[in-house]
């Protein structure tokens, strides 16, 4: 198995930190918002306000879930366009009320079942992408594990993207490049190779800006306490950095980092 294969099968692992442990033990006075206003509201996406270092944000991510039962009721992660629809509605509130967003990723892509395209999810990704291009508060997306396809592009258009050091950002998975180029789904290590899809990968090619070391420690629990204290610093002073800016240099340097692509 290749490298970049094994990084695959790292990003995948139903242990990762989750939004759900994010919520609760890296964001202050969580309080989590439900529903997009039109349909129901999606548990594949995770989002509410609360606080980071005293510093209010509203924090939007996917959650996997961890257990079969949980898993299912969260669609695996995959948003139905209620989803997205909700991230929008909380990303717009937060602009209202001049709050940063932080976005964390982890899906294997927007669900693609025959009632989600039934409800609009190729709209509800582009509208995503379309007002995210001009929110005039400050976006910081990380790809936690999984980040698959439009479906985490739907919360990954910011003003820079993270990714933790055993995760993947790509167009699809490896198994579908190899059966779309090879018509062979067992060739998915080669192909994951070709698509240059690791946080190395995408940090030396510039598409995103960070990548966070994860640590090796013996006990899982610490290991996530140690990540999550990491990030939490480094997220905040980001957002500080970020809110010195003007409106009108952030925005026109968001538009120059994907023009850039």
């Amino acid at each position: 198995m290749s490298e970049a294969m094994e990084m695959v099968k790292e990003a995948r692992k139903t242990d990762r930190l989750s939004m759900s442990e994010i919520a609760t033990d890296m964001i202050e006075d969580f309080i989590e918002l439900h529903g997009d206003r039109l349909y129901k509201d999606d548990q594949a996406i995770i989002g509410g306000i609360g606080k980071i270092n005293g510093l209010p944000v509203t924090v939007i991510g996917n959650e996997k879930g961890k257990d079969v039962k949980e898993s299912m009721r969260r669609n695996f992660g995959s948003p139905h366009p209620e989803g997205y629809r909700k991230s929008l509605r909380l990303m717009k509130q937060a602009e209202k009320f001049n709050r940063p967003i932080v976005n964390f990723i982890n899906t294997s892509g927007a669900y693609c079942g025959v009632e989600a395209e039934e409800r609009g999810q190729g709209e509800a990704i582009a509208k995503n992408l379309f007002e995210m291009s001009n929110l005039n508060v400050p976006v910081l997306s990380i790809i936690m594990g999984e980040g698959g396809s439009g479906g985490a592009l739907a919360l990954a258009l910011a003003d820079e993207v993270w990714m933790m050091e055993y995760s993947i950002y790509s167009i699809l998975s490896p198994e579908g490049f190899a059966s779309i180029l090879w018509k062979d789904a067992k060739r998915a290590s080669e192909a994951a190779d070709l698509m240059r899809l690791t946080s190395f990968d995408l940090k030396e090619l510039g598409i995103v800006e960070k990548v966070i070391a994860e640590k090796n420690h013996h006990d899982e629990w610490i290991e996530k306490q140690l990540l999550m204290k990491q990030m939490k610093k480094e997220i905040y002073d980001k957002l500080i950095n970020l809110r010195k800016m003007s409106k009108e240099t952030l925005l026109e340097e968001r538009y120059q980092r994907f023009r850039k692509f």
